[in-house]
């Protein structure tokens, strides 16, 4: 007859070894809880399906969604450079931060792509966080122009005219990411009236940034970005 106290010590054992299984070893089933702003495509199963190509550059599906809108449409470019076609040849980290630990004077920013250690990342404000992932991809199409320590107005017009385009792309592909309760929405829709409104060139959106407080003391043009 088995003695109580081994019998016991037993039991704690196979009760510790089943605890440390994963629960995908017994068959269960990633669960995606899909956000009702997601457009009709982006369904458990398709974002499930494109989050082997996304997984590197972040584990949060609303980025994988993200860049996924930004196919046909101009920010491709931009797609591709945060897979890893950019300066550093790997792909960017896209996640949401809170940029004030960075610097207090970033705390309002809606985005901000940085550079540590030969890598690239793009931190998004988490105040975006239930913003309509088309908002998401038209702001990464511009912070993935950002690919080193420079920066100039020449730059910011076109990362922003970017931008705007992209927007306007998404908004033809996929119309109800026109959510406007969003703040990043209006940020896009502000930038789609300037574009709008200059024919559909870079000329207000030049005018805005030249006037804007954050980009005083920018030089005219940095590497890669210079003309206007």
């Amino acid at each position: 007859m088995m003695n109580v106290r081994r019998f016991m010590k037993l039991m704690l054992v196979i009760t510790a070894f089943s605890m440390s299984i994963p629960a995908h070893a017994f068959g269960k089933k990633e669960e995606i809880v899909i956000p009702q702003n997601y457009p009709e495509k982006y369904d458990a199963e398709y974002v499930k399906r494109i989050k082997p190509l996304y997984k590197d550059v972040s584990e949060d599906h609303i980025f994988h969604v993200a860049l996924d809108m930004l196919k046909n449409t101009n920010g491709e470019f931009s797609r591709r450079a945060i897979l890893g076609s950019n300066l550093s040849q790997k792909p960017v980290r896209v996640m949401f931060k809170d940029l004030s630990t960075i610097n207090p004077g970033y705390a309002d920013f809606d985005a901000l792509g940085w550079k540590k250690g030969g890598r690239l990342y793009i931190f998004i404000n988490p105040k975006h966080k239930d913003a309509p992932p088309g908002a998401i991809a038209a702001l990464l199409s511009h912070e993935a122009l950002h690919q080193d320590e420079y920066n100039s107005i020449a730059e910011e017009t076109y990362a922003w005219t970017m931008e705007a385009s992209v927007w306007c792309e998404i908004l033809d592909m996929y119309p109800e990411s026109n959510e406007n309760l969003s703040p990043l929405v209006n940020r896009e829709n502000t930038l789609k009236k300037l574009f709008e409104k200059g024919n559909y060139s870079n000329k207000y959106i030049r005018k805005t940034v030249q006037s804007n407080e954050g980009y005083k003391g920018l030089p005219a043009t940095s590497p890669g970005f210079e003309d206007l």
